[in-house]
C-alpha cells in the first residue's frame, strides 16, 4: 500500500479511541476517479496481492460496514487511511441519524443501535484494562445513559465558515478539518432550546456583518458561543466569546433582549459576554460582563444543589452522572469518620455527594472559578466538613496538613502527573477510586499505581456520551496487604 491509493474494506471491530481495523478487499483504480471525489459505483477493482497489509486502521468508520478509504499513513509496516464512503451500512445500523451527522465531527456512533454502541465501548475498555492488569478483577460491565438523546447540558460553539470565504457558520467543527465549520441547529445531543438559541445568535451576527477571528489573520470580532442548560431546574446561561479588537456593546445588549423574546422551554437565567484574544482556539476567560441576570445557573444532583458558573467544570450529562456518582459512593463504601480527599474536584460534586457520611473532605482542584464554585455550593447544601483548595494537586498535597483514609482521583482527559501520582500512592491508603473520561489514561496510570502495590478490584462503565466513542470508567483499587 501506498499513501494516496484508495481500497475497500470491511470493518472487523473497533478499538478506543475510534480506531477501527478494516480488513481490505480491494484497490480501486484511479483511473476511475476524479479528483475531488470518489464514485465506488463505477470503480473498477483491483485484487488484493498477498503482500499487501491485512489490516488498515481507518477511524470513523463501525464494524459491519464495508467502506473505502484512502491510505494517508503508513509506518513500519501499519497503515492508517481516511474514510471517503460507506458503501453498505453495519447492521446495527438501525437509530435516525442527526441532519448533521457524517460532516460534523461529533456523533460517530450515532447510527448504531443503542444497545450495540454500549457493547462496543464494553469491549473496548475491557480490553484496555486487561491488557495491563496483573491480578483477576471484577468486571461490571456499563451502564447506559438515562437519556440518549438530548442529554448534554452544555455546548462550546465556533464561529467561522463553512468553506473557504464562505458565508458565516455557527456550531461545531466539521469532521477531520480544523477550519470549517458545521451550521448545526437541530443537533441530536442537546435539545431544541439550543437551537433557537443557536439561530438566533447567527441572524442577529449576519444582520450586523460581524466577522469571526480569522485562525490564520487573527482578526475578527466573534470567537465563541457558551450554552449552559440545567436538566432539572430548567436554568439557562448564554455566554458569548469575543476578541477586544472592536466594540459592539449597544449591539450586545441588543442580542441579549432578543434571546430574552425566544420562547424557550426553559427560563434564561443570565446573558454574559466573555473577552479572549489568546491565539488558541480554545474558549478562555480573560474578563466576562454580566449584560443580563446572574452569571450562572443551579443544577441539582442526587438531593443536592449545585451553582455552575460558565467556565466550571461540571458533568456535562447531569442524569447520567448521578448514575456515575451513585457508582463511586457505591464503591468508596463506609466513610464514617473518614478523611476523604477528592483530588480533582472541579465544583466539588462528589466531594459534596461524600461529605454528609465523611468526617471531611478535602477538594483539591487547579481552576479558581471551580473551586469558588464549590465553596458556594458546600454553603448552599449546608455542608460545613467539607475544605476546597485551588492549586495544582502536585503542590497542594505538599501543604495539606490533612491524612486521607480514603481518595477519590477524577483527573483530567490527559490523567495524573506521575510525580502527583507518586505523592498520591505514599499516602498508603487502603483503597481508591479513580473516575475516569478516558480509559487510556487510566490504562497508562494503572500500570504505575499496580507497580507500587495497588490492584484493580472493581470496574464499571458509565455511559455519558451517549452517540459518540467516549464513556466514563469507574475503578476501585486496593492495597495489597504489606509483607
Amino acid at each position: 500500500m501506498k499513501k494516496g491509493e484508495v481500497y475497500t474494506g470491511r470493518v472487523l471491530y473497533a478499538d478506543f479511541p475510534n480506531k477501527a481495523v478494516v480488513e481490505p478487499i480491494a484497490k480501486v483504480d484511479k483511473g476511475d476517479l476524479s479528483a475531488n471525489d470518489v464514485v465506488i459505483a463505477n470503480a473498477s477493482f483491483i485484487p488484493m496481492g498477498e503482500e499487501e497489509p491485512s489490516r488498515v486502521i481507518v477511524k470513523n468508520s463501525i464494524p459491519g460496514q464495508e467502506v473505502s478509504f484512502m491510505v494517508n499513513k503508513k509506518k513500519h509496516g501499519k497503515c492508517e487511511g481516511r474514510l471517503l464512503e460507506v458503501i453498505k451500512k453495519a447492521d446495527s445500523e438501525t437509530n435516525e441519524a442527526c441532519p448533521h451527522f457524517g460532516n460534523c465531527g461529533g456523533c460517530v456512533y450515532q447510527t448504531v443501535d443503542y444497545n450495540t454502541q454500549l457493547e462496543m465501548k464494553r469491549e473496548q475498555v475491557k480490553k484496555l484494562i486487561d491488557a495491563v492488569a496483573k491480578t483477576d478483577y471484577e468486571f461490571e460491565g456499563i451502564i447506559g445513559s438515562p437519556k440518549f438523546e438530548e442529554y448534554r447540558n452544555k455546548m462550546e460553539f465556533s464561529f467561522g465558515d463553512e468553506f473557504k470565504d464562505g458565508p458565516l457558520a455557527l456550531g461545531l467543527h466539521k469532521r477531520n478539518s480544523m477550519y470549517d465549520i458545521v451550521n448545526v441547529s437541530g443537533c441530536k445531543i442537546v435539545d431544541k432550546d439550543y437551537s433557537k438559541i443557536l439561530d438566533c445568535v447567527k441572524v442577529w451576527a449576519v444582520s450586523n456583518d460581524l466577522k469571526f477571528l480569522g485562525k490564520n489573520s487573527h482578526e475578527g470580532f466573534l470567537r465563541h458561543l457558551l450554552v449552559r442548560k440545567a436538566v432539572k431546574t430548567k436554568e439557562i446561561l448564554i455566554d458569548l466569546i469575543t476578541t477586544t479588537q472592536e466594540n459592539h456593546d449597544a449591539k450586545i445588549k441588543e442580542l441579549s433582549d432578543a434571546l430574552l423574546k425566544l420562547d424557550l422551554e426553559g427560563k434564561i437565567v443570565g446573558v454574559l459576554h466573555t473577552l479572549n484574544d489568546s491565539i488558541a482556539d480554545v474558549v478562555i476567560n480573560e474578563g466576562t460582563e454580566i449584560i443580563y441576570g446572574q452569571d450562572f445557573i443551579t443544577e441539582e444532583l442526587l438531593g443536592l444543589n449545585f451553582k455552575i458558573a460558565a467556565f466550571a467544570f461540571f458533568q456535562t450529562n447531569s442524569l447520567g452522572a448521578e448514575v456515575l456518582y451513585s457508582k463511586a459512593r457505591e464503591y468508596v463504601g463506609e466513610t464514617k469518620d473518614k478523611v476523604i480527599f477528592d483530588l480533582y474536584s472541579g465544583t466539588g460534586t462528589i466531594a459534596q455527594i461524600l461529605a454528609p457520611v465523611a468526617k471531611k473532605v478535602v477538594g483539591v482542584e487547579i481552576v479558581e472559578d471551580a473551586v469558588k464554585s464549590a465553596k458556594e455550593n458546600a454553603k448552599l447544601n449546608e455542608l460545613n466538613n467539607c475544605e476546597f483548595i485551588a492549586e495544582d494537586v502536585l503542590t497542594a498535597l505538599d501543604k495539606i496538613e490533612d491524612k486521607p483514609d480514603f481518595i477519590v482521583l477524577d483527573p483530567p482527559r490527559d490523567g495524573i502527573n506521575p510525580k502527583a501520582l507518586e505523592k498520591i500512592i505514599d499516602y498508603g491508603v487502603d483503597s481508591m477510586v479513580y473516575i475516569s473520561c478516558k480509559p487510556t489514561s487510566l490504562q497508562r496510570d494503572l500500570v504505575m499505581l499496580q507497580e507500587r502495590g495497588y490492584k484493580i478490584k472493581k470496574v464499571c462503565l458509565v455511559d455519558m456520551f451517549p452517540g459518540t466513542v467516549h464513556v466514563e470508567t469507574v475503578c476501585l483499587l486496593s492495597r495489597k496487604p504489606q509483607v
